[in-house]
This record gives C-alpha cells, structure tokens and sequence, in this order.
C-alpha cells in the first residue's frame, strides 16, 4: 500500500508533461470529444470527453495516459486487448469523478490490459475515482491527479467483468506506485465481477475508502499485497483467490483504516467470505495483516504459506475481533493467529469455531478443504479460461 503525499518537483514535472499530451490530444474527434459515441483509435491517448467505444476482439494500443472525463463513459467490448507501449510515455487508464468504465468481457473473450515489456511495474494499470465516502473526506489519486471521495454511497463508477491486467505497478519513485486496480472512493452502484490482477510490481486490487463490492477476484504473482484496503472501505468481497511464487510478494491482505487515526470515521470494515489465499513463504512473514483501527468480517476462508497466516495489531482492531464488532468465522489456516497485543489471541480465534495449523493441498483451480472453506469448488471452476 502507498499513501497520497505532496507531489514532488521531480513528479510535477512528470504530470505537467502529461497533461500537456492530453491537451494535445484533446481536439481530436477520434478521442472522444466530438458529440456523441465515437469508435476509437488503434492509438490510446489523451482526454476521453465524450463516450468512446472499443471494439469487440480488436487490439489497441496505450502511450501515456488515457483520462476519462465526466460524464464520458469508456465502453470496452469482449475480446479487446490493450497493450501498453514500451516507451518513456507514463501509462495508465484512470476513470474521474462522474465518469464511468463498462468493461464487460466473457469468460471465452475476456478484456486483457497488458504491455509489451513483460515484466512486473511496466506501466500503471487502471484507476477508478467515486464519489463515495472516505474517511479523510477527499483525496487525490496516486497517479493522475484525480480528485475522489464524496457523499454517494451509491456512486455508480461503471462495470468491470472478465477484465484481466497484467505487468502493471509502475513506479515513479520508491513511495509512487499504481496497483492493478485503485479503487478510490468508488461506490456500491459500480459493477466488479471476474477480474485478475497478474504479475504486478505493487498492490493487485487496493481500496482507498468507498462502498464498492466485488466478487470472483484473483491475484497472481502482486509483489507487494495482493489485496489491500485504507480510508474506510466497507464494501463486501466474495470469492477472492490470492496465490504468490514470487519470494518477494508481500501481504495476502494488508488492512488499515487510517495510519494517523485508527478510529477515523468511517471505519474501513468489509464483509468478505469464500477465501483461498496462498502465500510464498517468502521475506514477509504475514498473511492476512489486520492493523491501524480496521474492522473486517472474514468467513469461509483458507489462508496458508506465511509464517504468520493471520496477524493483528493495534489496540483498536484488536478490541474489534475481541467484542464481536469483526468476526474471523469457518477460517482455517496454516500455524496459528499472532497478535501485537494479546487483547484478541489464538485461543479466542479457535474457541470461535476456527481451524489452526492445518495442512491444505491445492489442486487444479486452487482447490483445498471440502467443507465450504475457500474460493472455488471442484463443481464450479469459475477461474478457467480468463484467468493466468
């Protein structure tokens, strides 16, 4: 997880750059800003301003940064792929306030965002900007410089479904990077089924506050966390696969509310069930890290390959668990819970119906235990043929 801080005059630069390429681009009737629907260019670039379409089962191409503007909508058809340009242009997709995503692919013709270079951190990967509630009241994205966060539970920031990104993670410095994809105070009225984030070099999916709820995720091979929430995220996750080889990943989940004041409101707390996270047993010795004054309900889980499977800290998420205001049920892991401060422990984990130091063998799609615990059952491979 990165949080926002004041730009630098290395990262003005940069973003003054860009935004003098999107003026550049922004008279173009191809890019969206002419009246009505408009096909797309083979080239991405530049201001969406009114409603674009790319194609069904066409490729495309990104060089810098494409920046969705309210109230254009930027459809994506089945089968499209987009493929970042290895150059020196930043590449990224970012969705403003007011404006909205419908991505919607299938599980024979899923929408693949890529990049010529191969490797984790070779571009920015796509970001989503709502007007739901956060609990720093408004904040600007990472990259873009695109204002979030609002009154609107409801907040409806488009669709996403059978949407698979790699490679993304991109770096600006040691404290700027993008994640698969930042979900910045996106409401509960967006859409978010059956997508992947795939070898990136940060966060696969982070949640900075808002209200949105996903379901069918899966994260490959995110050097950093693969799930990751902050500023009040109380959107639900179902059916959430996480699985690391890279010895370098970090968290399977990294949660916070907020680093500067644990009980900030509102409180991060997402309801999420049907789990199956595996780890690396690599440098960072945490799972599932639940700290700085987050609540969480967990049910139905697998959680195995870190030393510490479940880890928590901090007075206040812990005092969560212990009063039944978080709930960790049907969760079964490898070793046993830690705790910083011994107000929620191990024996109140198990005495609570849960499974320690069990032993899980993972099968084609990541199958485990068969009694309900986990993210996919041998009955219903909802992983094949999108998914890397």
């Amino acid at each position: 997880m990165r949080t926002n801080f004041l730009r630098t005059a290395t990262w003005a630069m940069v973003l003054c750059a860009s935004m003098t390429a999107f003026t550049a681009c922004s008279d173009d009737d191809e890019n969206g800003s002419g009246g009505g629907s408009t096909s797309a260019p083979s080239l991405l670039s530049g201001y969406v301003t009114s409603d674009m379409t790319l194609e069904a089962g066409k490729s495309y191409t990104l060089s810098g940064a494409l920046q969705v503007k309210a109230p254009a909508t930027l459809t994506i058809e089945p089968g499209v792929t987009i493929t970042a340009v290895d150059d020196e242009q930043v590449d990224y997709i970012l969705i403003e306030k007011g404006a909205k995503i419908d991505a919607q692919g299938t599980a024979e013709q899923p929408i693949v965002m890529t990049s010529e270079q191969h490797e984790d951190g070779a571009w920015g990967g796509l970001h989503i900007c709502g007007n739901a509630p956060i609990n720093s009241g408004s904040g600007v994205s990472e990259i873009g410089n695109a204002s979030y966060g609002g009154d609107d539970p409801a907040d409806n920031s488009g669709t996403l479904k059978y949407v698979r990104l790699e490679y993304t993670g991109y770096a600006f410095d040691a404290d700027h990077e993008s994640n698969g994809i930042s979900f910045y105070g996106v409401g509960s009225g967006t859409q978010v089924s059956y997508v992947q984030a795939y070898m990136g070099a940060d966060d696969g999916l982070e949640f900075f506050g808002g209200t949105v709820n996903v379901d069918h995720c899966v994260v490959v091979d995110c050097t950093d966390d693969s799930y990751d929430w902050t500023e009040g995220w109380s959107g639900t996750g179902r059916y959430l696969v996480a699985y690391q080889t890279d010895p370098t990943c970090d968290c399977l989940i990294e949660a916070d509310n907020s680093e500067n004041n644990p009980m900030l409101s509102p409180i991060s707390h997402p309801v999420l069930s049907n789990l199956t996270l595996v780890g690396n047993n690599g440098n960072e010795p945490n799972g599932v890290l639940l700290r700085r004054g987050t609540q969480v309900e967990i049910s139905n889980a697998q959680i195995t390959g870190k030393a510490n499977a479940v880890r928590v800290e901090s007075a206040e998420t812990e005092t969560a668990l212990a009063n039944g205001t978080s709930k960790l049920t049907n969760v079964a892991i490898s070793g046993e819970l830690s705790s910083e401060n011994g107000t929620y422990t191990n024996d109140a984990f198990v005495a609570a119906g849960n499974l320690t130091n069990q032993t899980f063998s993972f099968t084609d799609g990541y199958v485990g235990m068969t009694d309900g615990r986990g993210a996919v059952e041998a009955s219903n491979m909802w992983m094949s043929g999108w998914t890397r």
